[in-house]
């Protein structure tokens, strides 16, 4: 399979698996609107208004996902991939300002509390919409990993999230209704709240990574290193390593230095070797290498990220 059919297939899958996160988060608000309309709930009412946050959310990764997936062109020669961290980034500033919506909501209650109704009805629908959302992320984060997909990954976590985050609401509301404690409703709207802001503060800070054009991870440096070692001698050596990543795909560049009396296509052949090492130990990676001659001291004057 070419470059790109290979780019068109994984175009529509994760197309498709944002469709799949669309519907859920429609049919979850359906749901938990017509719980919290049952129960008159403020938790109840917390966890609908996170899944509104999920549909939206899921409307930006899809056009996220369709701009990512484009091939590379003129304007844009390293490709799109770097557009997945700004739908995690909007995702997470979307989660925190639903958080503020929730606490807000829960505060009115403690200070104006009403009794609960028709609670068993209410939760068993709750129950419904979170068991879709389960099925929904599972099947996100599975296809987002296999695909290096940061949009479906964090897509799936936050509905993951949402599922333990119902989990908590049902369980705090149907504890409220059986003990008759109104507060605790509120008082399970705002942890729900604290947990939010949590998951939104995490998609934000991986969003700003990666906009930050962060290091790969340790352990894809440590294989990275290892590569590189195997090759180091006493007539070759290694400097300059950068790494970063732009969603699913790696950035790697170093500078090789060699005998200068090797010969062009010596040289040539020593790092086409070394760079076909490191795409295989890191998945998705493009290499760049720079040749310099070992005796030259001019080559050791761009170790750092500006010539010296």
């Amino acid at each position: 399979m070419n470059g790109g059919d290979e780019n068109h297939r994984r175009r529509r899958r994760l197309t498709r698996l944002i469709a799949l996160s669309i519907a859920a988060a429609v049919a979850t608000i359906a749901l938990k609107v017509f719980a919290w309309l049952l129960t008159d709930s403020v938790g109840l009412l917390s966890d609908a208004a996170e899944s509104l946050v999920n549909l939206v959310a899921a409307l930006i990764a899809l056009s996220v996902i369709l701009w990512s997936t484009r091939p590379p062109d003129e304007e844009h020669a390293y490709g799109h991939e770097k557009a997945d961290y700004l739908s995690a980034g909007f995702e997470g500033a979307l989660i925190l300002a639903a958080a503020v919506t929730i606490a807000w909501a829960a505060i009115d209650r403690l200070l104006n509390p009403t009794g609960l109704t028709d609670v068993g009805i209410g939760l068993a629908v709750s129950v419904v919409a979170s068991l879709i959302n389960l099925g929904a992320a599972r099947m996100l984060v599975r296809v987002g990993e296999e695909e290096d997909s940061l949009t479906l990954v964090a897509d799936g976590h936050h509905l993951m999230a949402d599922f333990w985050t119902s989990l908590g609401v049902v369980a705090g509301v149907a504890l409220a209704w059986l003990t008759g404690w109104g507060p605790l409703d509120s008082i399970v709207a705002l942890l729900v709240a604290v947990h939010i802001i949590r998951t939104g503060y995490s998609l934000v800070r991986e969003s700003m990574g990666g906009l930050m054009d962060r290091a790969l991870p340790p352990p894809e440096r440590d294989e990275i290193e290892g590569v590189l070692s195997r090759h180091a001698g006493e007539k070759v050596e290694f400097h300059a390593l950068r790494t970063r990543r732009a969603g699913r795909r790696a950035f790697i560049s170093v500078h090789v230095l060699v005998p200068g009396d090797w010969s062009v296509q010596r040289g040539h052949d020593f790092v086409e070797g070394v760079e076909g090492e490191l795409r295989a130990a890191v998945d998705n990676a493009t290499v760049f290498t720079h040749l310099e001659p070992i005796e030259d001291p001019v080559s050791f004057h761009d170790t750092g990220l500006d010539r010296g």
